[in-house]
């Protein structure tokens, strides 16, 4: 039965002082496996579902262990090649109420910034996949990652396979010379569901819609004209009233109807990163099991929960993100 999922990333190592600490005054740093699309891969085959990696690590010990973490979750890593190049690494200090968050990246020579095409048998990869997910932070690495990528994409359109594409428009990456804004347009041609809102469509697209719901619809309007693959959006929206409180909600358009979510508050949070990928990983679990609507809830769900888990993927269960889309966030022990 074809039902897995594929995903195609980074797998990255997190460095981060413990607590809220700043580097200045840390002596030790926790560490994390993630990466964008390896957090939907990972909050995917927690609830359950089938999942399947594409990418490259590096062939030392630190690959070595970023295999076993990924292994770990029950996911498919027999499509994840190896080089001589060090694992990607960022550098994290965590926020806390008025003091921002902040990243410092060193990816960009990376195992997976010199991942190989032509190296993937995609047909094969994708033979048991009824989606493949993908983001805008992979073409941004480097001119083979983009290469790897949209050897895939054409294989999933030749198969008729869904595709979810998460735009992710990073202008600190981009780095070997291709327009970010016009690669991302082209991928997403070759997707069929979007993830992302009215600020991602402008910077594709290169319009001005304002991000009101008159906005929205106006601006998915025009990605569906110039994009016709697309037949489904769904929009994450985050309101930040400080780094420690965080409120999203979710809304799409979907066959000509319009959804949209309550707000669900998180105060405090625990950790941000990761937030938007658990809410892809949601969606992409809700579309399966579900009607668009619900998915829809269910991933401002899952994207709730994840702001109250250490690290940059979820460990939450489908179960436990359905109590909190039913109403059950008031925290209490379950016994």
């Amino acid at each position: 039965m074809n039902n897995k999922i594929l995903t195609f990333g980074e797998i990255i190592l997190r460095l981060s002082p413990p607590g809220h600490r700043t580097m200045k005054q840390s002596h030790e740093l926790e560490f994390f496996f993630g990466g964008t699309e390896l957090n939907v891969a990972a909050s995917l085959a927690t609830m359950g579902c089938g999942v399947r990696h594409v990418g490259c690590v590096s062939d030392d010990f630190v690959g070595e262990s970023a295999l076993a973490f990924v292994k770990s979750f029950g996911i498919d890593a027999s499509f994840i090649t190896r080089n001589d190049h060090p694992l990607g690494l960022y550098f994290l200090e965590t926020g806390a109420s008025v003091r921002a968050s902040r990243i410092a990246y060193n990816r960009l020579n990376g195992s997976f910034a010199n991942i190989e095409p032509g190296k993937t048998d995609w047909r094969k990869a994708l033979g048991d996949c009824s989606y493949f997910h993908w983001t805008g932070i992979s073409p941004g690495i480097s001119k083979s990652a983009y290469e790897a990528l949209k050897e895939g994409l054409r294989t999933a359109r030749d198969m008729g396979i869904e595709v979810t594409a998460d735009p992710a428009y990073r202008s600190n990456l981009w780095k070997y010379g291709k327009s970010g804004k016009e690669v991302l347009k082209e991928l997403v041609g070759y997707s069929t569901i979007f993830i992302g809102g009215v600020n991602e469509i402008n910077e594709i697209l290169g319009t001005a819609f304002s991000s009101d719901k008159e906005g929205f619809f106006k601006a998915c309007d025009e990605l569906k004209r110039q994009i016709p693959s697309i037949h489904k959006i769904f929009d994450k929206v985050r309101i930040g009233v400080t780094a420690s409180s965080q409120q999203t909600q979710g809304r799409a358009l979907s066959g000509g109807n319009y959804f949209e979510t309550g707000l669900l508050e998180v105060s405090p949070v625990v950790d941000r990163i990761g937030t938007g990928d658990a809410f892809a990983a949601g969606l992409i679990y809700g579309l399966q099991h579900f009607d668009d609507e619900k998915a829809l809830h269910f991933a401002n769900a899952a994207c709730a929960v994840k702001h109250t888990i250490l690290g940059d993927i979820s460990y939450s269960s489908a179960e436990d993100i359905l109590d909190v889309m039913n109403g059950d966030s008031g925290g209490r022990i379950k016994r």
